[in-house]
């Protein structure tokens, strides 16, 4: 399954009720089932650290590392991805 997070969010992630409706109704139903679910960035010109985090942090502390095998990142740029590896870095410590 591929979430465009545009269609969300528009160029700007920052709603986190948004991004915890996306986790409880789309993502985390597809990690359960151990099955790809494909984060696609294209067009977010940012985003902030409360969104990833509401977005995936729970799901990467409830299932640790395994969690990064059915979650994929696609089209972050340079501000995306990092705040997306910081997110990732303290929820599995």
């Amino acid at each position: 399954m591929e979430i465009i997070i545009e269609e969300y969010t528009g160029t700007f992630a920052e709603n986190k009720d948004t991004a915890k409706k996306l986790r409880e109704g789309l993502i985390k139903p597809i990690v359960y089932i151990k099955e790809k679910v494909t984060l696609n960035f294209t067009n977010i010109d940012s985003t902030t650290q409360s969104f990833i985090h509401a977005l995936i942090s729970e799901i990467c502390q409830k299932n640790g590392e395994e969690a990064l095998e059915y979650l994929e990142f696609k089209s972050c740029n340079k501000a995306v991805k990092s705040i997306v590896k910081t997110v990732i870095n303290y929820s599995l410590d």
